[in-house]
């Protein structure tokens, strides 16, 4: 299904992990700190098993010091470098924006908190630039029901879809015999069991 308009392809992904920092991401309203990081994790794992390159950003302390991110996105990735914005919006900053389209990847996954600012921002930018996007929606968390609602509805006016990640798990495991697709799938059954 290469040609397909619905369904993400890992060879054309590349995910955002986007303000899960210490002093940011305990502030969401709308998604439990630790299903948050579960979702984290999951599509960390997921983005490593199949491949799909991710970019993290954060803001930077006010004394200079470097954000300090969820580690669950290490821990299913490796460690990877911060990218600190200086713009609500990543994909405004120069070396975020170099950093997805060095991948010449045309699909966006985005994680973030808070999805009122860091995920809607750069998603809305991204469907500008022609990018599919796609808004993770169980490793993200906006600030209040009313806010983040409204968030999710302008993006999707602007053609962002949503995903789970228990869905990203399946539609990318593809034949269920192989031991790729059985990782997935017990990504997959650890979202459901939490």
């Amino acid at each position: 299904m290469d040609d397909s308009k619905s369904r993400i392809n890992a060879e054309e992904t590349v995910v955002l992990f986007a303000d899960l920092q210490s002093g940011i991401v305990e502030l969401t309203k709308t998604m439990p700190l630790d299903r948050l990081k579960k979702g984290v994790l999951a599509l960390a794992k997921l983005a490593r098993l199949f491949d799909m390159p991710a970019v993290v950003s954060g803001i930077g302390g006010d004394d200079g010091r470097p954000a300090r991110m969820l580690p669950e996105i290490g821990e299913g990735l490796g460690d990877l470098p911060t990218h600190h914005r200086t713009t609500c919006d990543s994909l405004l900053n120069r070396e975020i924006r170099s950093a997805i389209e060095s991948t010449g990847r045309r699909t966006l996954l985005i994680s973030g908190v808070a999805t009122e600012l860091a995920v809607q921002l750069p998603a809305l930018t991204a469907s500008d630039l022609g990018y599919r996007v796609y808004l993770v929606i169980d490793a993200c968390g906006g600030m209040s029901e009313r806010t983040e609602q409204g968030a999710l509805m302008r993006m999707a006016g602007a053609g962002v879809t949503s995903v789970s990640t228990m869905t990203l798990a399946g539609e990318l495991a593809g034949e269920l015999t192989t031991a790729r697709a059985q990782e997935a799938i017990a990504i997959l059954f650890s979202m459901a069991a939490s």
